[in-house]
């Protein structure tokens, strides 16, 4: 039965297109709900009494989990209110691996602290061998002079030449801000942030489900990464927005045939296994001390271009072709 909704779009209900789809059939969920904060979505009331939302929210996390496989993982984002009680739900039913917090300053509300985070649950289906890969982000500079902004002391003999592992804080992936770069929506995640969960935690031609389309920010990424996606959407409107957009993009985020998440002028996320192949494409500083203040870049005849600054240090002018 999931074929039939493969790599597309659907318009409806999400617990009524649940029941189309099997047990164990779908390698990850992700679901970003509405947030009950009286938001203006189309099609959707954002502001159900508590135990109403709370009940309905129970339904589609279970849903979310049954369809996933055993080695499959459930990603749910929110606002830290809503997760302290989703965490409730999924905790008996799934395998609690991490509170991801991704790092989104918001206006001051004032009498209380300023929200700084959403965050993202991430469960397992199995406890024993979920699918799962270790990644990495660039190293932070300084955009003025390219010096690395930590200072390792004297590890610096023993750092990887593109950038540390990725942790459960995540602070160097920003919301959508400006009314230019957003869909007609009122909640629009960066679709970098969606690429990272799928690299961490699936393969090529995997399939991702996301009950709350939007306008495709999650099924885009899963095109570029060259997975599978389901997207259930209630609002007609967000549903021919996703279709527009997913017409014009293909499966080509790669570099050297490895899959990549890109953004600006570079890379932000690669798996660590992928790392041995990607690096034969770049110089890299000898010694690896060099690399505080030289980074690496890709040799003649890459996908990617650098041209030096000014001052004779190189600076990525990225000439990754999308089409």
């Amino acid at each position: 039965m999931i074929k039939k909704y493969l790599n597309q779009i659907i318009q409806g209900d999400c617990l009524r297109l649940f029941r189309d789809i099997p047990d164990n059939s779908v390698d990850i969920t992700f679901a970003d709900p509405p947030f009950n904060l009286k938001k203006k979505y189309n099609s959707t009331k954002d502001s159900l009494a508590l135990q109403e939302y709370l009940d309905w929210c129970q339904q589609w996390i279970g849903e979310m989990v049954r369809v996933t496989k055993p080695t499959g993982s459930i990603f749910v984002h929110n606002i830290p209110k809503w997760l302290t009680y989703y965490a409730t739900f999924l905790n008996k039913i799934a395998y609690f691996k991490h509170w991801i917090s991704w790092d989104a300053p918001t206006s001051p509300m004032g009498k209380t602290l300023q929200p700084a985070h959403y965050g993202v649950l991430f469960y397992t289906k199995s406890p024993e061998h979920p699918k799962f890969y270790e990644i990495r982000y660039p190293h932070k500079r300084c955009r003025k002079c390219d010096y690395l902004y930590k200072d390792y002391g004297g590890k610096k003999a023993g750092l990887h030449p593109f950038g540390p592992l990725v942790s459960d804080v995540w602070t160097d992936i920003h919301r959508i801000k400006h009314d230019k770069y957003r869909d007609e929506h009122p909640c629009q995640l960066p679709i970098h942030l969606l690429e990272r969960i799928i690299l961490m935690s699936t393969d090529e031609g995997d399939i991702v489900l996301d009950p709350f389309s939007g306008t495709g920010t999650t099924a885009i990424a899963a095109k570029r990464l060259g997975r599978k996606y389901v997207g259930f959407e209630l609002d007609e409107e967000y549903v021919r927005i996703s279709e527009s957009k997913l017409s014009q993009e293909e499966p080509n985020s790669k570099i050297c045939d490895v899959w990549v998440s890109f953004f600006l002028n570079g890379i932000v996320t690669l798996r660590d296994i992928d790392w041995a192949e990607i690096s034969q494409h770049y110089f890299i500083p000898e010694p690896i001390e060099d690399i505080d203040f030289a980074p690496i870049v890709p040799k003649n005849g890459s996908s990617n271009g650098y041209a030096p600054k000014k001052n004779g240090r190189l600076k990525n002018l990225l000439l990754f072709n999308e089409t």
